[in-house]
């Protein structure tokens, strides 16, 4: 069954654009060589501004911690990651199942 993790990064105020510029120039490139697992990251519009949200599917907890053992022994990744840290005030993950009704990705 698959299951999903969504991240949400609240970044310090006025560091989120710099947090979406690093994403742009070294979190992405480097995530891009791993497996295909994200549906996709947003940024607040109205109500929770300064936030980062990506929302991952993976297979099982096997698949996703294999994922995340790959991405974390990346030092192009892991490079990125020291830059990112220091911009962020918090971090929240939750792992999910789909519903048994209405459209999956």
């Amino acid at each position: 069954m698959a299951i999903y993790e969504l991240r949400t990064y609240t970044a310090h105020v006025g560091k989120l654009g710099e947090a979406v510029e690093l994403y742009k120039s070294q979190g992405w490139p480097a995530l891009q060589k791993h497996p295909d697992r994200l549906i996709g990251y947003f940024t607040g519009d109205i109500g929770a501004l300064n936030q980062l949200v990506h929302l991952w599917k993976f297979e099982d907890d096997a698949d996703r911690r294999a994922f995340w053992a790959g991405v974390y022994k990346d030092e192009a990744f892991m490079a990125f990651a020291r830059q990112l840290r220091p911009l962020l005030l918090s971090q929240e993950n939750k792992l999910m199942l789909a519903a048994p009704w209405g459209p999956h990705p």
